[in-house]
């Protein structure tokens, strides 16, 4: 929590005594990398099971797994904690509307019709709208970073036009892509007070009651899926490590370096998607995507580094 730590009463004026100081942002963009690196298998995986669970319900205990993955961690500090909770309801609503039961849900019903490595591109533009939402809320980009920002979305946008077909799930993509924006903006506004672990507990637990009574709409209408290997295994990945591990790692990305910068990292999705598809999928790589992923590593780089 190195943003908060000098305007607490309990710090006085301690200049750079605080030995994480200057480790918060490599910390920072290491939790974003992992985080953008686990999220890509996710893509891969709402593809591979969009004949097999339905969107509604891979969501749904997505995040019942994740909650209790989370469970050991964070749930006797949120119950502890619940007063705060209380106090900051509306925040941890909404943050739980958007980035729990709606993003994912919107991902899985864009898996219906999308290809996978397409869907990481699409969601590749989400740092563009972290950093509007950032500049909208008074924080300056910087030269820097813009450039990199812009490099970045180049790249992206050659990505997208030689290899992308639009599709009606690409609608929901960009519609996912818009939540997932709006929660990394206010996790940037966190309230100091709400522990990290404790907060991800809740805000689980929050999206999975959201999405409960659509999952018993689903059931009852689409039926249940059978739980095989195929179906299972995949669920504790995006249970566990895409939701309980990726979201953690995000959530303090977001802390130490803002979602501006984080999101600038975002940008190695695309790649990481490509790369999972040439393993696992035997899709190849033309000239076009590999020029376009080293615009956007070039923009990493130039708009990681500084804020200037």
């Amino acid at each position: 929590m190195t943003a908060v730590l000098p305007r607490t009463a309990t710090t006085p004026t301690t200049p750079t005594t605080s030995p994480s100081t200057s480790t918060a942002p490599v910390l920072g963009l290491v939790c974003a990398a992992l985080a953008t690196v686990v999220w890509s298998g996710s893509f891969v995986t709402s593809r591979g099971l969009h004949d097999s669970v339905p969107p509604i319900q891979h969501a749904f205990w997505r995040w019942v797994i994740a909650l209790l993955a989370v469970a050991p961690f964070g749930a006797r500090q949120a119950w502890r904690g619940r007063a705060l909770f209380r106090r900051h309801a509306r925040y941890v609503l909404l943050t739980s509307l958007l980035g729990v039961a709606v993003y994912n849900t919107l991902v899985n019903q864009a898996g219906l019709t999308t290809p996978a490595a397409t869907m990481g591109m699409i969601m590749a533009a989400s740092p563009v709208l972290m950093a509007v939402f950032e500049r909208l809320g008074g924080v300056r980009l910087g030269a820097r970073r813009a450039t990199g920002l812009l490099i970045a979305c180049a790249g992206v946008a050659l990505l997208v036009g030689g290899a992308a077909r639009f599709s009606a799930g690409d609608l929901w993509m960009i519609a996912a892509a818009c939540c997932f924006a709006g929660y990394s903006a206010l996790l940037r506004r966190k309230p100091a007070e709400l522990g990290g672990t404790a907060f991800l507990f809740t805000t689980f637990v929050i999206g999975a009651l959201l999405l409960l009574p659509v999952q018993a709409a689903s059931v009852a209408v689409q039926g249940g899926f059978t739980p095989t290997p195929g179906t299972v295994l995949p669920l504790l990945y995006v249970g566990v490590a895409s939701s309980a591990v990726a979201f953690f790692a995000w959530n303090k990305a977001i802390i130490l370096i803002g979602p501006t910068r984080a999101g600038i990292v975002y940008y190695l999705q695309p790649i990481c998607v490509a790369l999972l598809s040439w393993v696992l999928l035997g899709e190849t790589t033309g000239w076009p995507q590999l020029l376009s992923m080293a615009l956007i590593l070039g923009g990493v780089v130039l708009g990681a580094g500084s804020r200037r």
